[in-house]
């Protein structure tokens, strides 16, 4: 019960801090957190956890709070400045990715801490080609997709009264595809049962997109960028 206690707590954490980069720096705030939440969600996405008897990574929470940040982007700014943000996103991984991996190359001091770390850094940051491939994939197209279904919804619905349903249906359906993307690509050809991992990832992406909906309406409410008028 610990661990979805305080996986509660982490998400809102990440759904808060997500409200203060807004409301500290406006859509720049959101563009920041973006490239920040992207790599940050690729290292965390390496511990593993049990969540609600299934069997989940740390790197769903933060990978949540970007679609949190993007559909308030298009909500806001229109879908142009949205998939500004996926670029942004996308470079951030590509960037890490390579520095990260180039790192791996140097030899380090002939000591225990130097030699540690070392290890350290190629068990964290030595990912299989698939797995980065699926990342970049994965993340590229689902949040291409969630921008434009959000934009497609709410041109349909543009009361504020359906924002619950923009919100909900674009992520919803993006996160399955991301899923999906990521699942074929990094596991396909393998031991792993594909269906099943992606009905136990999906179905706690599903709960973390339902849960940032009172944070979309927040962002409705809040007087963007006051440090930088």
């Amino acid at each position: 019960m610990f661990n979805e206690l305080f996986g509660l707590g982490f998400l809102l954490i990440h759904f808060s801090l997500v409200m203060i980069s807004y409301k500290l720096f406006g859509k720049l705030g959101l563009f920041v957190w973006i490239g920040v939440a992207s790599v940050l969600a690729n290292i965390q996405v390496l511990q593993g956890v049990q969540l609600l008897s299934l069997q989940a990574t740390l790197g769903n929470t933060l990978y949540g709070s970007i679609f949190l940040a993007t559909d308030i982007l298009v909500e806001k700014y229109g879908k142009k400045s949205a998939q500004t943000s996926v670029y942004i996103g996308f470079f951030s991984i590509i960037v890490f990715m390579i520095t990260m991996n180039l790192a791996l190359f140097f030899i380090p001091l002939n000591d225990e801490f130097a030699l540690m770390v070392h290890d350290a850094f190629k068990l964290i940051f030595g990912f299989s080609f698939r797995i980065v491939l699926g990342s970049l994939v994965a993340y590229f197209v689902s949040q291409s997709i969630d921008i434009k279904l959000y934009s497609w919804i709410r041109s349909k619905f543009p009361s504020d009264h359906m924002l619950w349903l923009r919100n909900n249906a674009s992520t919803l359906i993006s996160q399955w595809i991301d899923t999906a993307i990521f699942v074929i690509i990094a596991f396909y050809g393998t031991s792993y049962s594909l269906i099943q991992i992606m009905i136990t990832t999906y179905v706690l992406k599903a709960i973390i997109a339902l849960l940032d909906t009172p944070f979309v309406y927040l962002a409705k409410r809040i007087t963007p960028g006051v440090l930088t008028e």
